[in-house]
C-alpha cells in the first residue's frame, strides 16, 4: 500500500503545540488504528525526520503519528514523557481529526522511543487505562545499567558509547523513576497489551525479552517476535549493519496480527 506523508501541528496539546509527521496509507478502512509513535535516537535527537518503521506500519492501513517529542521541553526525563503523555491524552480525547472514535489507539516506538512509549503506557495505566488499546515496542531501550549478555555486542555495531551518552543525558535530572526505566518498574499489572520485537543479533534483545517475560508474569497480553540474525534489524536505530533490510513484510504481519489479537482481547 502506498503511504502518504504529511507534516502537521498538534496545536491543542496541553503542554503547547507539537509538530508531528503523519504516515497514512492511501487506502484504509473505516476506523483505522491510530499509532502514536516515538522515534529513536538514543534520547539525543529531535526534529522531523523520515521514520522507515512508521512508514512500514502505516502500509498496513494504520495512521502513524510521529511527534517531535524532544523539542518542546527538552530531552531530559521527565520532559519527553510529559510531552508524550500530553499528546496521548489529546488523541484519547479528541483524535485530532485522525481516525474516528472506533479507531484503536496505540502507542509505540523504537529504541529510546520505545522507552518513552513504555513509560507513557505505564502512566496511561494510571490515568487513561481504558483509552489505550495496545503498545508496540520495537527493541526498546529499557535498561540504564546496560548489563545484559546481548548488550555486549553493542560495540560491534557502534552503539555502546552512544547509548551510554544517551542514558547519561536522559537521566541527568537526577532520578531513575520507573517511568524512565520501565524494566525496573515493580508493578506491571493492568498494562495495555504489548507487541515486542527484537532480533537475534540485536544488543537490546535481552532487555526486550526480559520485559516481555515480566509483562506476561504480570498478566499482560503479550505478542513477542524475534527476527533471525542477518535481517538488518539493528539499522533501525543507527547500528552498523552490512545486511540489507529484509524485516519489513514480517514486521507488518506481526503488527496486523497484533491488532487482530487485541480486537479479540
Amino acid at each position: 500500500m502506498t503511504v502518504e506523508i504529511k507534516d502537521m501541528m498538534l496545536d491543542k496539546v496541553a503542554i503547547g503545540p507539537v509538530s508531528a509527521r503523519i504516515y497514512q496509507g492511501e487506502e484504509f478502512a473505516k476506523g483505522p488504528p491510530v499509532l502514536l509513535y516515538f522515534h529513536g535516537g538514543a534520547f539525543l535527537e529531535s526534529g522531523p525526520r523520515h521514520c522507515p518503521l512508521a512508514e512500514c506500519l502505516a502500509s498496513t492501513g494504520a495512521i502513524v503519528v510521529v511527534p517531535d517529542y524532544n523539542a518542546p521541553l527538552g530531552g531530559v526525563f521527565p520532559k519527553p514523557l510529559e510531552v508524550g503523555f500530553s499528546i496521548f491524552s489529546y488523541l484519547a480525547k479528541k483524535r485530532a481529526g485522525l481516525g474516528d472514535r472506533k479507531s484503536q489507539l496505540l502507542i509505540g516506538g523504537e529504541e529510546s522511543g520505545g522507552n518513552v512509549a513504555a513509560g507513557v503506557a505505564l502512566k496511561a495505566r494510571d490515568h487513561f487505562a481504558n483509552e489505550l488499546d495496545g503498545q508496540v515496542l520495537l527493541s526498546p531501550l529499557l535498561d540504564p545499567f546496560m548489563g545484559t549478555v546481548s548488550f555486549r555486542s553493542a560495540d560491534q555495531i557502534g552503539m555502546r558509547q552512544r547509548w551510554a551518552d544517551g542514558w547519561s543525558h536522559y537521566l541527568s535530572g537526577g532520578a531513575c523513576h520507573p517511568y524512565a526505566a520501565p524494566r525496573m518498574c515493580s508493578r506491571l499489572s493492568d498494562l495495555a497489551p504489548a507487541l515486542l520485537v527484537s532480533a537475534a543479533d540485536d544488543p537490546l534483545l535481552d532487555e526486550t525479552n526480559a520485559y516481555a517475560d515480566r509483562l506476561k508474569q504480570a498478566g499482560v497480553m503479550v505478542r513477542q517476535h524475534v527476527f533471525p540474525a542477518g535481517t538488518g534489524w539493528p539499522s533501525i536505530y543507527g547500528g552498523t549493519s552490512g545486511e540489507a533490510r529484509t524485516w519489513q513484510d514480517d514486521l507488518c504481519r506481526q503488527f496486523s496480527d497484533f491488532l487482530h489479537d487485541i480486537r479479540i482481547h
